[in-house]
């Protein structure tokens, strides 16, 4: 993670996160860990639980509790109770930064635990889901410590969502179903950034490719692109497989359940497991048997049987390894240089959600260059007066 550690470097050659006490709720695999050793190197006091029951490789976590000492609190497979418990621990530290994603610690901050919020500089926000409840938070005037929306910096959802949650997704759904996704139909349930780099993978691979939307504008884009685009409830009746991946509820839900076609698959790889209703697959079905490590078959009253992926969690870290590593150098980049941001620009930031200055993007961008290899061009003088001057022509 090249970029990372530079970003990291001079965040502890400078000093701004020595001592500062930093809350994380993310996925705990790998990539995570590195970022929260870099921001410990960095002098800062760290502590970390995952922000989703399912998404931990315990491996990770014991190596930064018992080789590194960062305490950590996480386990795949946690209960609910686990999972807030292991939140809670990580408030224990009285965080003056959070890193979040998905918006829990936030959530819990401005709830349960007001008296600490004095003490918060501000916070990072990971996902698209975090921010939907940050940016509503604002709204309604409760947001009380600036937060950074890490996911809408370009060098982060650009790629991040379109080709790590792309690949990752895929990770997940092949090592849960060992299935062929060449010549199948394949449903898409939204095409932001994440939707685009799954149908994009979905078609290289050979799958028919139906996508599912509410705004028009990104339907007309998604049919551009060259797939299908129908309502949800047309799509289930061809689909073989339906990955959602919206950041909201119910997307696949009772009534679509009902007409669904015959063996198919369903996996989530938004940041909540409520994208696919598992209360009406529970309604509507007469068994429901584990028939793999991470695919629970429901077989339905009409007969029909519909496979669920990873509780309905999101697949790509519940069942599969989450993003590339070079992929999360560059988000996780970005993360570090917001935790500094925070700290060397706090009087001026006021209790809302901003989003990451540009500058961030182009360091991160030149950096991912340099770590790549590649150069690129630049402007001659010329060329620069040329695009500030109105009067000049062809």
């Amino acid at each position: 993670m090249d970029v990372l550690g530079q970003i990291g470097k001079n965040i502890k050659d400078n000093g701004s996160l020595a001592g500062k006490r930093i809350g994380m709720a993310l996925h705990v695999e790998a990539k995570t860990g590195i970022l929260a050793l870099t921001l410990q190197d960095a002098g800062a006091k760290v502590r970390l639980a995952s922000c989703n029951p399912l998404s931990t490789d315990d491996s990770v976590a014991l190596a930064l509790n018992e080789e590194y000492g960062l305490e950590t609190h996480a386990k795949k497979g946690e209960s609910r109770e686990e999972y807030y418990s292991n939140l809670e621990a990580v408030i224990q530290l009285k965080p003056e930064i959070t890193v979040d994603d998905g918006g829990d610690l936030v959530f819990l901050l401005h709830t349960k635990h007001r008296d600490l919020l004095p003490n918060v500089i501000g916070g990072n926000e990971e996902t698209t889901t975090g921010i939907i409840r940050l940016k509503a938070m604002e709204a309604d005037g409760k947001l009380e410590y600036p937060v950074f929306a890490v996911n809408n910096a370009k060098m982060k959802h650009l790629f991040d969502n379109r080709y790590g949650t792309g690949q990752s997704t895929f990770d997940g759904i092949l090592t849960a179903t060992n299935l062929t996704i060449a010549g199948r139909i394949f449903v898409v349930a939204g095409y932001g950034w994440c939707g685009r780099g799954i149908a994009a993978r979905a078609l290289g691979m050979g799958a028919n490719v139906i996508v599912t939307e509410i705004d028009p504008v990104k339907a007309v884009e998604a049919r551009m692109d060259g797939f299908r685009v129908m309502p949800m409830a047309e799509a289930v009746r061809e689909a073989d497989f339906i990955v959602s991946v919206t950041g909201c509820k119910d997307i696949v839900r009772k009534e679509h359940l009902e007409y669904i076609k015959d063996g198919c698959v369903l996996a989530n790889s938004g940041h909540f497991d409520n994208e696919i209703c598992k209360t009406g697959l529970d309604e509507l079905a007469v068994s429901k048997t584990r028939v793999r490590e991470y695919v629970e078959e429901y077989r339905l009253k009409n007969g029909k049987r519909v496979y669920l992926l990873g509780e309905g969690r999101l697949v790509n870290l519940a069942v599969g390894q989450g993003h590339p590593v070079e992929i999360m150098d560059m988000s996780f980049a970005i993360q570090a240089g917001c935790a500094e941001r925070l700290v060397t620009h706090r009087k001026e930031l006021k209790p809302k959600v901003y989003d990451v200055p540009p500058e961030m993007d182009e360091l991160v961008a030149r950096l991912k260059l340099k770590a790549m290899g590649v150069t690129i061009d630049s402007l001659s003088e010329a060329q620069k007066a040329y695009l500030c001057d109105w009067k000049e022509g062809t």
